[in-house]
């Protein structure tokens, strides 16, 4: 049977959700669910088992003395960016600062930082860097029962296994990744909001040139509904997970994440597979294949005409008039 969750006064959002089950790993229905690329939350994998003892004091004494990877940000919000476009766009606005501090200098910040200000998220690969308590720990991890997942569904090579350190409140708004992942709690609490593949068009994602790529512009804060009419109909699932717990997050579905408020910070850790071989194509389309088709044509157009002020021009004259609806 299913563990109870904990529950937290969360915050509501403009948008209907359903709930993300929570199974055993027993539980037929789980990986059915992995199988058909949808969220599942796998309440007793012990994926992480061996790591669930840790906390900041344990992580400071054995996990090395090398620098690591910190962003910061003035805000709640963790919007990621890819440097190497930055330069396409004069006037963009690095939305968080990257630094590279070693463990005690990143706990520092985490610990008297302001409230509501200069929050800070370690993100960091998980290698040969680190301590040997913190390999023996990773060692320890269920590997035998991830990997028969990714043999079962066929994903690619496993990429990395990054280590997330967050403040209570930070928030990574809504994106999607190009991965398989196995998100793993083991310190603290986070809610997500994930949405489907085929709510593509209700997301309205920045150009696949831009710094901020595969990352929604709606603030769900404040959604525009002027500029982003469709945000309107989108629907949602979510969940919370805790310590222990493992989400499974298909590639291409997009997804809100928000540290809750419990032990003043949040330790996960993420198993991230590449897409495994496409085989045959089988027709319709998946919602997965239309995304990923899509971006592979805007990435050629932004190719072949080498210059971001026209692609706008060039997509609406594409569009409008021929695929579109007369005005009433």
């Amino acid at each position: 049977m299913a563990k109870e969750k904990k529950t937290f006064d969360l915050k509501e959002y403009p948008f209907p959700t359903e709930e993300i089950p929570r199974l055993n790993i027993d539980n037929p229905e789980t990986e059915k669910r992995i199988a058909a690329g949808l969220p599942v939350v796998i309440t007793d994998s012990g994926l992480v088992r061996s790591a669930l003892h840790w906390d900041l004091d344990y992580l400071q004494g054995n996990i090395g003395d090398g620098k690591f990877t910190v962003y910061k940000s003035k805000n709640k919000k963790f919007q990621y960016f890819d440097d190497k476009k930055v330069d396409t766009f004069k006037d963009f606005e690095k939305p968080m600062e990257h630094l590279d501090l070693t463990f005690p200098e990143f706990v520092k910040k985490l610990k008297t930082a302001k409230p509501g200000k200069d929050k800070v998220y370690l993100q960091q690969a998980l290698n040969e860097g680190v301590g040997k308590r913190i390999v023996a720990d990773f060692l320890g991890f269920n590997w035998s029962w991830v990997t028969e997942q990714q043999k079962k569904n066929k994903f690619g090579a496993l990429t990395s296994n990054l280590l997330l350190i967050g403040m209570e409140g930070n928030v990574t708004p809504a994106h999607y990744d190009e991965q398989e992942n196995f998100f793993a709690q083991i310190r603290g609490y986070k809610r997500f909001i994930l949405f489907h593949p085929d709510q593509f068009k209700c997301m309205y994602p920045y150009p696949t040139y831009h710094p901020c790529d595969r990352q929604s512009q709606v603030d769900f804060d404040n959604p525009d509904y002027k500029r982003f009419p469709k945000f309107k109909d989108v629907k949602g699932y979510e969940t919370v997970v805790g310590p222990g717990d493992v989400l499974f997050l298909p590639m291409y579905w997009w997804h809100q994440v928000e540290s809750l408020p419990d032990h003043g910070h949040t330790i996960s850790v993420t198993f991230w597979y590449k897409a495994g071989p496409i085989g045959n194509v089988v027709y319709p389309l998946s919602p997965q294949q239309k995304v990923s088709m899509m971006r592979n044509l805007e990435k050629m157009i932004h190719q072949a005409l080498n210059n971001t002020d026209e692609i706008p021009e060039f997509m609406q004259n594409m569009v409008l008039g021929r695929y579109t609806d007369p005005p009433a």
